[in-house]
């Protein structure tokens, strides 16, 4: 029924023939010519000292003392005691020019550009939220009611609008 039954009879009864003299031979001299550490290198018995680290290390405990004993240059400083007195009379001082006010006089938006940026997926929300970009430039004016001069100050914005998305 098996017609490989035969030739797997002929194999089990084969047996390898022994290694030449040579080959031994050839195979005992290149396991003595190997390296003892069979490739594996030995540790170093000095160890490594990491200057990244310790530089690192003491550049930001530089920085986190500087930041927490920084100068007092902010905080103003203590008077000076008086050493003379001024004799001089109030006729002899420059009179002070009066002191002015500024009236707030108006308030200009200009929207020179908008566009909306498509859905986002804002922090952990799962609902999309449209994205719209307004760029505008805010211009304040004030008058002096005495003199009536004016000061206009002028600064863009952005503004960023995140609008819920309703699916259909």
């Amino acid at each position: 029924m098996n017609d490989f039954s035969d030739l797997e009879t002929e194999l089990k009864q084969l047996r390898p023939s022994r290694p030449s003299d040579e080959l031994a031979l050839w195979v005992e001299q290149a396991l003595t010519a190997s390296t003892p550490s069979a490739g594996i290198l030995p540790r170093r018995k000095t160890s490594r000292f990491n200057w990244f680290s310790l530089g690192l290390g003491v550049a930001t405990a530089a920085a986190a003392f500087l930041f927490l004993a920084r100068p007092a240059v902010d905080r103003p400083t203590a008077p000076q005691p008086t050493i003379a007195q001024s004799t001089a009379t109030p006729a002899m001082l420059t009179p002070q020019p009066p002191r002015r006010t500024l009236v707030p006089d108006g308030v200009t938006r200009v929207v020179y550009g908008t566009r909306d940026e498509g859905l986002v997926f804002p922090g952990n929300r799962e609902q999309p939220m449209r994205r719209l970009r307004a760029r505008s430039q805010e211009t304040l004016q004030w008058r002096d009611s005495s003199t009536g001069a004016s000061l206009r100050v002028s600064y863009p914005t952005e503004e960023v609008e995140l609008i819920p998305a309703v699916g259909q």
